[in-house]
């Protein structure tokens, strides 16, 4: 009995000797490599970015499909259509749409862990994606002077601009790969040149269209002025052009994918606004054509 006593005093002993020994190895790790470490970041899973591109490519065809013969319900197409119920005004409405475009990407790159602008793709997403939709979300919205937008449109317009924000956010900061040198390759500089080129044709053509209505009027009138001497559908025609010069200086199939779907969604708008201009204004200039300069 008194063997097992000692035996148990000797065990007790050599616990405290072990916990002192435990503390010493603590003490001697620096603090800072005993904090917990921080929770891991997203990671790049290319099959979700094959799902996600290739469902932008089949929703660009299904656009195609319902909107070729057939303009969207909004703008200058509802006086020939019956008007949907429910519907914001211009303004609001184009800020709330085109805000998730950049509000997601932001948010992505604020996820980062840790969050920098290191990666060429981050660079990419911020100079040029997030540039775009700045523009279309805090300036663009606030000079317009269109007619009030219906809700249904904002509603799926606003879904789209979540999904394909993500889309093009989580592959420029997750996923995209870029040599050293790409910043001096033939598709990079190439594919800047084109999106600054058609960001600067669609803007300066917002402010071409802006200009022709006073404040408070809604009447449709020839527009006039830069590309506008040459297609009905300048606008449409610069942001077409951005989109593929992105596309072009990512390299990315999700850009891509983005540059086909922006091509099926308003490339038919300009073709009605073209049919449009042509029946109601009987000075409309005959030469002009709808979307591209000389060609169609």
């Amino acid at each position: 009995m008194g063997g097992s006593a000692a035996g148990r005093g000797d065990g007790r002993g050599s616990n405290k000797a072990g916990a002192g020994a435990d503390r010493g190895l603590l003490a001697s790790v620096p603090r800072a490599a005993r904090r917990p470490r921080p929770p891991p970041s997203m990671q790049c899973f290319p099959s979700l970015v094959l799902a996600l591109s290739s469902l932008l490519g089949a929703l660009a065809l299904l656009q195609l499909s319902l909107y070729l013969r057939v303009p969207s319900r909004y703008g200058k197409h509802e006086e020939r259509l019956c008007r949907p119920r429910g519907r914001l005004p211009a303004r609001c409405a184009w800020f709330l749409q085109e805000l998730p475009s950049f509000l997601v990407p932001a948010l992505l790159l604020a996820l980062r862990s840790p969050p920098r602008l290191e990666p060429l793709g981050c660079r990419l997403l911020c100079c040029l994606f997030c540039w775009h939709y700045f523009y279309r979300t805090f300036i663009y919205p606030f000079f317009t002077r269109g007619r009030p937008f219906p809700l249904q449109l904002l509603f799926f317009g606003t879904l789209f601009c979540i999904y394909n924000g993500f889309l093009q956010g989580y592959y420029l900061i997750y996923c995209a790969e870029y040599p050293n040198d790409w910043c001096t390759d033939i598709r990079f500089t190439s594919g800047l040149l084109l999106f600054l080129l058609g960001m600067g044709i669609n803007v300066h053509s917002d402010l071409l269209l802006r200009q022709l209505r006073k404040p408070g009027e809604v009447t449709y009138k020839i527009p006039q002025g830069g590309l506008f001497t040459y297609v009905s559908g300048a606008n449409y025609f610069g942001e077409i052009v951005e989109w593929f010069g992105f596309a072009i200086a990512t390299w990315s199939l999700p850009a891509f994918a983005f540059a086909f779907f922006t091509l099926c969604c308003i490339g038919p708008r300009a073709y009605h606004h073209h049919r449009y201009y042509l029946k109601t204004f009987t000075d409309y200039p005959k030469s002009r054509k709808a979307l591209i300069p000389f060609v169609f």
